[in-house]
């Protein structure tokens, strides 16, 4: 997995993630809201207890504090938006 901070200020983050086919990110949370859209491919994520399956042009709200993670189905990248901003990201 590959991931880019791509901009951010205070309050918004926007972060690309690249994933080769059967790559996992792992399940967790975050007090962030997330948007995420996809960008190319295909993955599935897992959304609480509820698997979702998107590809390009799709895209996916994660309240705060839900836990969620993916696998990715087909060579792809998605586009994460997080408000507020996640300072871990920024560690990384």
């Amino acid at each position: 997995m590959n991931r880019k901070v791509l901009d951010h200020d205070s309050n918004i983050m926007l972060v690309e993630i690249e994933l080769k086919k059967d790559e996992v990110g792992d399940m967790h949370s975050h007090e962030s809201v997330q948007f995420t859209y996809v960008l190319e491919g295909k993955f599935e994520f897992v959304k609480g207890k509820e698997k979702i399956v998107v590809s390009k042009g799709d895209t996916l709200y994660f309240a705060s504090g839900v836990e969620h993670g993916v696998l990715c189905l087909e060579d792809g990248k998605l586009l994460d938006v997080f408000n507020p901003i996640r300072e871990d990201l920024l560690e990384a």
